[in-house]
């Protein structure tokens, strides 16, 4: 992937030899909260206030972080507020691009900068930083708000609420505690799990990875089989956040990342639960299969040198869910 050091590009690589050939992501780096009066959030600095078209969303729709904070922008609302640009599919030598396809990646529109890592360099031209996306910007004052998508879609549910009417709280302060505890499982398991078996470069490291996965997995199965969602009733975060790597499992995870204990589509509870999160309203548009299979495989060199790009598999994402009557009998 590549970073930038003191403000210049570094195809620099994360040495698994440190860690014993396990992967470890770092923490996002940029932290700031978006709120409805431009007060403080938890973390950064105040002075970043709601407003329709202040703000812009760098995304890539091969990304599960990135497509986290699309499905909540179209679950909230905010398709006229926040205006969004989506990078090219490939990552090679220099990052995330802008260079344009025939589908949705149609370059830079706020300064025609080439590739990602400049936007980071706009915000601080001595950044030393991983070159991430989701990349919140603010168009006002020049500067990257936040690139943690879990603090995104966090802003997103609740510091536009007055400009939108849409009060849909996937948040709920009387389970916060019960959705961090699922929250924390599945990030460190399953969405980051899957990295760390695919990025993994020992045998003891992938094994790891790979079992707590499927245990993971496993209890989802169970989970859903007398839940609808993972929470009860309702939706929360916690499964739009698991949504966005189940829907790439089949795709990408069980063959290029070895997760291939079992598919998706042989857990027939977590698979109806993901068609029904995918056929709700706005959501199947967040999803571009082409540039998921085409990011990966061929940005990848290190796990598919000769970047061969597999068919996709014929999957029927709209066959009929049934979850509602399955929980009820």
């Amino acid at each position: 992937m590549g970073r930038l050091i003191d403000g210049q590009w570094s195809t620099q690589w994360d040495d698994t030899k440190l860690t014993n050939g396990k992967f470890v992501r770092q923490d996002a780096g940029y932290r700031n909260w978006i709120t409805e009066d431009g007060s403080a959030g938890p973390t950064g600095s105040s002075g970043f206030k709601a407003k329709t078209g202040r703000y812009h969303l760098y995304v890539s729709l091969a990304c599960p972080w990135a497509h986290r904070t699309l499905i909540f922008r179209e679950l909230k609302g905010l398709s006229d507020h926040v205006t969004v640009d989506v990078v090219h599919p490939d990552m090679l030598e220099k990052g995330w691009s802008f260079k344009k396809d025939d589908g949705p990646a149609q370059g830079d529109r706020l300064f025609d900068f080439t590739h990602a890592f400049e936007i980071y360099q706009k915000a601080d031209p001595n950044a030393t930083t991983r070159v991430t996306v989701p990349i919140l910007w603010d168009k006002y004052t020049n500067r990257i708000v936040s690139n943690e998508s879990s603090e995104i879609i966090r802003m997103f549910n609740s510091a536009f609420n007055a400009l939108t009417y849409n009060t849909q709280d996937f948040w709920p302060i009387n389970t916060r505690t019960d959705i961090e505890k699922i929250n924390h499982r599945i990030y460190h398991t399953f969405n980051n799990g899957v990295y760390k078996a695919g990025f993994a470069t020992s045998q003891h490291a992938y094994l790891k990875a790979v079992t707590e996965l499927f245990d993971t997995m496993d209890w989802l199965e169970n989970r859903l089989s007398t839940r609808r969602y993972l929470m009860g009733d309702a939706l929360t975060e916690a499964d739009w956040r698991l949504f966005t790597t189940l829907v790439r499992f089949d795709l990408v995870y069980h063959l290029h990342f070895k997760c291939n204990r079992s598919r998706l589509i042989d857990m027939p509870n977590l698979w109806a639960y993901t068609r029904e999160l995918y056929q709700m309203n706005g959501i199947a548009k967040t999803c571009d299969f082409n540039h998921i299979v085409r990011h990966y495989h061929f940005s990848h060199e290190t796990i598919n040198p000769h970047q061969i790009v597999p068919i996709n598999p014929a999957i029927n994402w709209m066959e009929p869910h049934l979850r509602g009557h399955k929980i009820a009998s």
